[in-house]
């Protein structure tokens, strides 16, 4: 099939080929607004133009496990960058006081010697969620590197780096699909900081007033949402609760119930959600809990199964965000694994040394995930949005706020403010 690129899209494309074919820089960094075209054409630009092999000579990547799986999710070969271009640090270990070696209380990993001599592309999506370190690592291969993101959504909260300030080309002409897509339209008046009117737009995309959202229909459409986006932790807790309530969930329940949605809230590298290695447990995760077993000094396991991984991974986490409404175990803190199925904090295990230590890992955090910040649900689509619109809580980047919430929705959107 003849494929017709846009203008817009013809002047990337030329760029690209230009900088890799006939130049010796290591970097070229694509910005391009929601609805041009711009993962369209990177793939088109490098399995058609460039005629590289995916997978082998050109390798697609993200900083985060979740917005890898959305590049697998669509069809395109992807990992991370941390498997690409890391692996754990197997000499990181201390000495106790009787000069016996014990692993250390922190893993630590180190970059790889070398990476895979096929590999002439490094295309790196969600760019503006690299940070400083890794791009300093993954640009010390000599390897070519693709930046591409979208300019316009939230820098992340920490450890960023300005790729996205100053691009190489900026991609803004929307593609006539997406001209004709209403999440694309109010996307870009958010983008424009023009104040989106209330009403229907299309069959896809409806604003309203709080006080529209009345208790019978609040309730079918929570239900019914594939993620609801707000900007406040305090609306987040309340909007949680509700939709528990809505599922009529034992209100005695404190913990995740068999198959509740939920999120991850802190970086576990030492947990591989697949046996290739390449997605971890990471911050932003969304998935269903299964299997919950409450332990002592607040933790408890579950079985996390992320919502793009057809099975589960066993974990440990702090119970204590569930019953009272703050975590009990500092960043870092390790939880132990009985022989009897108890899972304890490392330094409570002495007083059940007794009993044979089965394994050692991360105590990781969740956090119900009905309702997420827009900051964690950047990298992330889902079909159907409930954004509550708290944009006026982020001062400047309030534009970059209501962009970046509008553009999480695939197919249906419902703006609430």
């Amino acid at each position: 099939m003849e494929i017709t690129l846009t203008e817009d899209q013809e002047r990337a494309k030329n760029l690209i080929v230009e900088w890799f074919i006939n130049t010796d820089d290591q970097v070229f960094v694509l910005s391009g607004y929601a609805g041009t075209g711009k993962t369209f054409l990177i793939d088109y630009v490098v399995r058609q133009v460039l005629r590289m092999k995916v997978g082998s000579e050109a390798v697609f990547v993200s900083p985060t496990g979740k917005a890898a799986a959305n590049l697998v999710k669509n069809g395109t070969l992807a990992g991370t960058v941390h498997s690409l271009i890391y692996l754990r640090d197997e000499e990181n270990f201390d000495v106790d006081e009787n000069g016996e070696i014990i692993e250390s209380d922190e893993l630590a990993f180190v970059k790889k010697e070398k990476i895979d001599e096929k590999i002439r592309l490094i295309i790196i999506d969600e760019a503006s969620m690299i940070n400083e370190a890794v791009l300093i690592d993954l640009l010390s291969f000599g390897v070519k590197c693709l930046f591409a993101g979208d300019g316009a959504q939230l820098p992340p909260v920490s450890g960023t780096c300005p790729l996205m300030e100053t691009p190489h080309y900026t991609m803004k002409e929307i593609v006539r699909q997406a001209a004709d897509n209403p999440i694309i339209q109010v996307a870009t008046m958010a983008r424009k900081g023009e104040q989106i009117p209330y009403g229907n737009y299309g069959d896809k995309v409806c604003v309203i007033p709080k006080a529209a959202l009345r208790n019978g229909e609040r309730k079918r459409l929570f239900l019914k949402a594939d993620q609801i986006i707000c900007g406040i932790n305090r609306t987040r807790i309340r909007l949680n609760d509700e939709v528990r309530r809505y599922k009529e969930i034992d209100e005695d329940a404190c913990l995740p119930t068999e198959g509740e949605k939920v999120i991850c809230t802190l970086n576990d590298w030492e947990k591989p959600l697949d046996e290739h290695r390449r997605f971890y447990l990471v911050n932003g995760i969304i998935g269903k809990a299964w299997d919950v077993e409450e332990s002592v000094d607040d933790l408890a396991t579950m079985d996390f199964q992320a919502d793009f991984m057809p099975n589960g991974v066993k974990v440990p986490f702090d119970t204590g965000i569930f019953t009272g409404g703050k975590y009990r175990h500092r960043y870092g803190d390790r939880a132990v694994t009985l022989s009897n199925g108890t899972v304890v904090h490392e330094n409570n295990f002495a007083i059940l040394r007794k009993l044979r230590s089965v394994s050692e890992e991360p105590i990781c955090r969740f956090e119900f995930a009905y309702a997420v910040t827009c900051h964690k649900a950047q990298g992330s689509e889902f079909d159907f949005v409930i954004v509550f619109d708290e944009s006026w809580a982020f001062g400047e980047e309030r534009d970059r706020w209501l962009y970046t919430a509008i553009t999480r929705a695939k197919e249906k959107l419902l703006i609430v403010r």
